[in-house]
This record gives C-alpha cells, structure tokens and sequence, in this order.
C-alpha cells in the first residue's frame, strides 16, 4: 500500500469516527452547551452528512485504481 493511500484511509476513517459521534448524539438527543449557548440538534445532521460524505469520498480516493 503506497503512503498516500495509507493517509486516505487514515483520514477517511477520521470522518467516520466524527460521523458516528454525530450520529450517536442524534439518537441520544444529548446536550452540549458551549459557552452557555445550547447546540441545536440539527447541527449535527449537517454535521453527519458532511463528515460521512468526506469518509465515503477519501475511501473512495484510496481504493481508486490509477
């Protein structure tokens, strides 16, 4: 495996991380406040789709055949 397919990959599982941690706080509805200002919840809906699509494209990227 060549370094910069080993990097996608390592960066694309990143994303996949923070998608399902997005996701996870959609099905829990928990809280986080920060400076005292709740986040809304639809925050991470953007959030999931755009971590998940970023995971999906890097994967796609490492697997691509040149």
């Amino acid at each position: 495996m060549k370094r910069k397919d080993f990097a996608l990959r390592i960066a694309g599982s990143i994303f996949g991380l923070v998608s399902l941690l997005h996701l996870l706080r959609l099905i829990t509805g928990a809280s986080v406040v920060i400076a005292d200002w709740p986040l809304p919840l639809f925050v991470n809906i953007f959030g999931f789709l755009a971590a998940a699509a970023l995971c999906v494209w890097l994967w796609w990227l490492s697997l691509k055949k040149a």
